[in-house]
């Protein structure tokens, strides 16, 4: 049976897992630095980074929807879904789906103007789930960043 709930500090290490499962199927395992205590201090202390919502599978952790809130000028409160995660024995039944919506509903029920995030392009399952939540794709915008090291 399937549960959605919010995620907890005691979590950490399995939202830790998670993250780390994902950055092993997009082939880069060496870029995910982010320790535990950091998860724990980031997402569940005085002023959280983030909201996590976790999927269990008959009591086991089988996903999780990973988010935290923006700010469009042009939309306002902007919900920014930085992963979606199911690790793979529990793929096919519907926990993304499950998770998705129950993400959706969240950002709806807490008066977001969007839910916003990225997919790479040569993730097609992923283009396609989304797509079949109506998901709308911009071929204009491109991403960009700087990466600041610690002193």
């Amino acid at each position: 049976m399937l549960v959605i709930r919010d995620a907890g500090s005691n979590d950490a290490q399995a939202i830790h897992d998670l993250i780390y499962e994902l950055a092993v199927y997009e082939k880069a395992p060496e870029q995910m630095v982010n320790p535990v205590d950091d998860i724990v201090r980031d997402g569940f202390g005085t002023s959280p980074a983030f909201i996590c919502f976790i999927a269990e599978w008959e009591g086991r952790v089988a996903g999780m929807s990973l988010c935290y809130l923006r700010y469009s000028t042009w939309k306002g409160r902007v919900l920014y879904l930085e992963d979606l995660i199911v690790t793979e024995a529990y793929r096919g039944r519907g926990i993304g789906k499950a998770l998705f919506q129950y993400t959706l509903d969240y950002a709806r029920n807490n008066h977001y103007k969007r839910v916003s995030w990225q997919v790479l392009d040569w993730n097609q399952p992923a283009i396609d789930f989304y797509k079949s939540f109506g998901a709308a794709f911009s071929e204009e915008w491109l991403n960009a960043w700087v990466e600041l090291q610690e002193i």
